[in-house]
């Protein structure tokens, strides 16, 4: 089995990252953790280094319970949504797993949700957390 976390560091992509583990350990999948960014210029290395330390942390989180996990920083130029459903598709992803954070309505309409892109638009389940 291949399961992909949609990881951003917040709380609930952590959240994520654990029931993740938990499933990976149970079905003894192996697991892609994925960062997105739009852009990638010189004028975000400070956001790319982070990301950059964010993976590394949840490589360890898997490695230390002896799962199988790559992680990926994808700069490609389109919005995180549509980069995991591109790469779940384009890796034969069986289960997507990503934190939901609390927006209003309003924030939604306005700013869009990862999410909601990934769920509505997803080849395979997608489970989400709070």
């Amino acid at each position: 089995m291949k399961i992909l976390v949609g990881y951003d560091g917040s709380n609930a992509a952590k959240e994520a990252m654990d029931l993740a583990r938990k499933s990976a350990q149970a079905f003894q999948a192996t697991v892609s953790v994925v960062t997105s960014m739009v852009k990638g210029t010189e004028e975000n290395q400070k956001e790319i280094e982070q990301a950059e330390r964010g993976l590394e942390y949840a490589q360890s989180i898997f490695e230390k319970s002896k799962i199988d996990c790559k992680t990926h920083l994808l700069i490609r130029g389109m919005s995180p949504g549509e980069d995991l459903v591109k790469f779940a598709q384009d890796n034969g992803i069986q289960q997507i797993f990503v934190g939901v954070k609390r927006r209003s309505k309003m924030g939604k309409l306005l700013m869009g949700s990862t999410a909601q892109y990934v769920i509505l638009n997803a080849p395979c389940p997608v489970v989400t957390i709070k």
